[in-house]
Parts: structure tokens; sequence; C-alpha cells
């Protein structure tokens, strides 16, 4: 689970080096049968008619030992236990890409779908390989900039920090123009460009983060409080680059960030991985970076600008650029090799129409090993005592993610009839690195993306209790939340949108990478409102985890996890795919959303 993501976050793994020249949703209108929340061992009924849960809840959440569990046809909480205390386990040393726990999660996925028969999902293989590029810039590298004559140098992690994209190992800026350009957002369909009137090519941009409207709480910009993938730093980046920008530097600040100085310091500092540039259907700058409030304010303060003014000038419709009488130079130089990890693609062929697909997809890496805890992700690293529980098990992040896509595919399997459409579970790798892996198979889809109905993510599964609600990340994104809904009014449940919108969590997940190409996604999982203890309760553990065992070493298996809950979701999450599985439905995004243009381009006839 990618939480305060900044970008990607360096880690000691070790990938197979490869050389250069290597190769490599209209809102539903079925009436969906109520769900029955007792036990079942009956096999699924008709996808194209009902929903009924594949589940059994009563079954017990101890698991046997690896190779005598008896796996059940039914979603039920033994077997997902199982799989989340083999992925889980020391064995497996965390999961880390490139690792021999790496060899030994995606063998036991290639097993797992082997069991369940489903074909291979890449060509005549369960594998597909993700090429990446590593580098490790100088932290060495000081930010020189000249402004009315004098020159101020800043210091990499203090004052800024920058990065390379390119792949190459030495990247120069020299003397480019500074120009502010509010927030950095193109939106035809808001009716904003900060870039109208201004060229930017061969400059260096600054720009602020989150949307335009979030610093002076205007709820009548973008989408209010709830951030639009226009307040990310990604796409600020992405948009700097097509407009032929040379260099870009985002302002920090922790409110439109969510998330500090020292998150942002940490995730640049040591080896990023990226995939290579000719695997991205983005646009790469040559050099991009954030600077810390403090150094911003000087740096306008000496050319007669004031921050605040800025903030309020940049939250208006009608602003414009302002083009800052200042140079940036940088010579940035980066350590580069090229490495690789894999993405497991298991199949189930449809009876009907085999060529369209709805994709389950659940990252498998997590963080490895670790001779010291906490330097990663604004944690402060703190070496290890021996005795110490040193391997990041990702239990919760996200073996429970990848039980979850294998109890759905087993409910799939021994499903009669069988689903119309084809179903696709995808586990991909280095999520934890900048949701890689799921960006790797969108540019390289085993399923055209134009085939794919659709795509449900698994990521971090509730293990707290059966749940009242349903929280929806991205809350009214997709006409899949009209199925979804139908499905959890059968189970007594209410859907709604995460607790803090204005974090982005929509955009740090791998269904991201399918909504930017257009296809509609979901992102759900079980609320606050628990059965047992109601909202406190279930605030009460969500606090705990994140700040107990996310992304640290006790993120491990608990046989005393409340799996019910778990079940519960899983069951709403299969009866969305049972719908589209066994109908002709093409959802798609809401009217006014961001990525309505992508999947309506998407979806066009081909031109003759």
């Amino acid at each position: 689970m990618d939480l305060p993501h900044a970008p990607a976050v360096g880690r000691p793994w070790r990938f197979q080096t490869l050389s250069r020249n290597s190769p490599l949703f209209a809102a539903t209108s079925l009436v969906v049968a109520t769900l029955a929340l007792s036990a079942c061992k009956q096999t699924p009924a008709d996808g194209a008619a009902t929903a009924q849960p594949a589940s059994d809840p009563a079954a017990p959440a101890a698991a046997a030992p690896a190779g005598d569990h008896a796996f059940d046809a039914a979603i039920n909480a033994a077997d997902f236990a199982q799989h989340v205390k083999v992925l889980a386990s020391d064995e497996f040393e965390g999961r880390a890409p490139g690792s021999a726990g790496e060899d030994k999660t995606v063998r036991y996925l290639e097993a797992q779908f082997k069991r369940l028969g489903l074909k291979p999902g890449n060509g005549d293989s369960y594998f597909q390989t993700v090429p990446m590029v590593e580098t490790t810039a100088d932290e060495g590298t000081t930010l020189k900039l000249d402004a009315k004559g004098q020159t101020r140098e800043l210091k990499f992690g203090a004052d800024m920090v920058v990065g390379t994209r390119t792949g190459q190992p030495e990247v120069k800026v020299e003397a480019s123009d500074l120009v502010f350009v509010g927030y950095g957002v193109n939106a035809p369909e808001q009716q904003w460009n900060d870039y109208a009137g201004v060229d930017v090519k061969g400059k260096t941009v600054v720009m602020f983060v989150n949307d335009p409207g979030f610093h002076g709480q205007d709820a009548t910009l973008f989408e209010g409080k709830r951030m639009t993938y226009y307040g990310r730093w990604t796409y600020k980046f992405e948009e700097a680059a097509r407009q032929g920008a040379k260099a870009a530097l985002i302002v920090h600040d922790a409110a439109g960030a969510s998330y500090g100085w020292d998150v942002v310091k940490n995730s640049w500092s040591g080896a990023q991985f990226d995939l290579p540039a000719k695997d991205d259907p983005e646009p790469r700058l040559p050099v991009q970076g954030w600077i810390t409030a403090d150094t911003a304010r000087k740096l306008f303060a000496d050319l007669g600008q004031d921050l605040d003014q800025l903030y309020q000038a940049a939250g208006k419709r009608g602003f414009k650029a302002i083009p800052l009488q200042a140079k940036a130079s940088v010579d940035l130089k980066s350590k580069i090799s090229e490495k690789s990890s894999r993405n497991v693609i298991a199949r189930l062929d449809g009876a009907k129409r085999p060529d369209e697909a709805i994709v389950y997809m659940a990252h498998w890496d997590h963080l490895g090993h670790h001779a010291e805890e906490g330097g990663h992700e604004g944690h402060a690293a703190a070496p290890k005592g021996e005795g110490h529980d040193t391997i990041y098990n990702g239990a919760v992040d996200n073996a429970s993610g990848v039980a979850g896509i294998l109890e759905i595919a087993e409910a799939f399997s021994k499903q009669t009839p069988p689903p119309d459409r084809s179903l696709l579970f995808l586990a991909v790798t280095l999520e934890e690195s900048g949701l890689l892996g799921s960006k790797y198979y969108v540019a390289h889809p085993t399923v055209p993306l134009n085939k794919t109905v659709a795509v449900i993510n698994l990521d971090a599964m509730p293990i707290i209790g059966k749940a009242r609600d349903m929280t929806v990340v991205g809350y009214g994104s997709s006409e899949l939340e009209d199925i979804l809904k139908t499905v959890a009014d059968g189970q007594g449940r209410v859907l709604h949108a995460e607790g803090t919108p204005q974090d982005g969590f929509y955009f740090r997940s791998d269904h991201f990478n399918f909504a930017k190409a257009g296809v509609p996604a979901l992102y759900a999982k079980g609320g606050d409102d628990l059965v047992d203890g109601g909202v406190e309760a279930g605030q009460k553990a969500q606090v705990d985890y994140r700040d107990n065992r996310y992304h640290k070493p006790a993120d491990q298996f608990d046989p005393n996890w409340k799996l019910d809950g778990v079940v519960q979701d899983l069951d709403a999450l299969y009866g969305v795919g049972k719908v589209l599985a066994g109908n002709e439905q093409w959802p798609n995004w809401y009217q006014g959303n961001a990525f309505r243009a992508a999947h309506d381009k998407l979806m066009a006839p081909a031109k003759k």
C-alpha cells in the first residue's frame, strides 16, 4: 500500500541485471440478488443474473501448513489466511523485488494459478518481465539560483531534492530562466491553464503542490476538498515535460502534499527505480525535484515576491504565469544500472466473449529485509539490535491483497455456469517503488486496454472484522460504483469516500495506471463502522496499524485476525466482477471525471 508515497524509495534490492540490449464499464440496470451472509458451500450461481457470495465466512482462520492445506471452492477465511501465512512468512524475506523472496513469491503464485486450472496470462508464460532502471543521484549536488546578481546555492536534502528519469549518468541545466506557473495545471475540462500565454521551453518552472483552490479552500474550484490528479506531483512533472520545460521544481508544504519534508527528502535519497524511458507513455523532464517552503519563501522574497500572496493569486481563475528574474543551473550526476522484476498473470477464458476481460489485481512486492528499521517513507532510520526482527513481511501490505485475488480466482474457476467474459488475475511488482509493475503492464497489456472492461484493485485488506460500511477510495469516479452499491445494499452496507480525499489516495495504488489510460478502476474495502465496536473501534484499529505496523517489521500474519470482514469484502468485489463477466456492459467514468476523455478515446472505433 502506497500511503504517503513520494518518489520511488531506495531499497537494498538485488535485481537480476540486464544488458542494455536485452529484449524484453451505463449504470447497471441489473438487479443483483441479496447476498447471503450465512455460511455458503454452494458453487456460485448464474453470474449474469446474480451475485451471490462465493464465501464461507464461518470457516476458521487457523491455517494448516502449506503442503497439507485443502483449499475450498468458496471464498473463506481459512484459505485466505493460508495464503497470507505463506506469503508473509520469514522464508519469503519480505518479498523484495529482485531477491530470493521474489522468486519464492512468483513461483508460489504460479503454482496456485496452475492448481486452479488457470492459463498463463502472457502467452505461454505466467510471468511478465518488468525492465527497470536504477538511478542514484549524487547527493552532493547543488542547485544554483542566480537572482539579481546574487547566487544562492541550494543543498541536496536540506533545501531541495532533484533527480532525473532520463537514464543518463549526467544531466546539465545551465542558466535556465525561472518561471512561476502557479499550480502547473492545464485542465481543459476545468477551463484552467496555468501555462496559457507563456513559453516555458528550455526553462525551469516552479509550482505549488495540490489543486488550485486547495490552499485558499475554494470549494468552487476543481473538486473542492478532494484532490484530483492535477494536484499530484507526478502530474505536475508530466505536464511540465509536455510544455517543453527543462526542469521543474515543486514548492513543498505539508498540508498540500499530505506529508512532511522528511518524506520527500528520504524518498528522493538513495536508489530510485523507474521504467526505461522507452516503456513510459508519459514525457519526462531532464531534471525534476522539490524545494522546501522556507527556501521558496526566501527565493521569492529576493525577487520581490511574497509566497503567501502568490498562493492567493495562483488559486484564482485568470492567473497568469510570472517570469522570475532568476536563472537555475545544476550539474546532476547519477549512477545508472539496468535490472528487472516480474509481474505474474493468469487467465480464465470466458465462455462467450473471451476477448473481453475483467482484471483483478494486487501488488505482491513489499520492502524486503533491512539491517535498520524505518529508513524509508519518512521514518527516521534506527539500527536494529541483535535479535530484533529485520524482515518487513508485509502481511497486510500486501500479502492480503494477493491472497484476495487468489480467493476470487478460486471462486471464478469453480463458478457454474462459467463467466461469459474472461478474468485476468494480475499480481504486479514494484508498487512500493512508484506503481511501476502496473505501469509497465498498462504499456504492454496482455489483453488490449480497449478490451479491458474494468480493473478491481485489492490493496491492504481490512483484518479487523465486519463493517456496516465500505470505503470507496476516489468515491464518485466511475459507474463501477453503481454495481458495487447494488452488491453492498445486499450486504446491508453503505458506500462512502475515504476520510481524507484531499490526500489523493486514489492516485497511490496500482489501479491508477489503468485509470490514466481510461480503463474504469475500482478500489474499495471495509470501512470504519465495525459491527463489533462501531466507528470508534474501526478508526482505532486503523490508526494502530498505521502507527505501529505499516511499513514496519510488525506487519506480520496474526492467527487472531478477524477475517469475517475480509470475506465480506471479497464477496462484494467478486460480486462486481461476476456481474460484469456475465453481461455486456461497458462501464465508463462519470461525467466530469478527468479520466472520461481517455476512456472515450480508448473505446472510439479505429479510423480507417
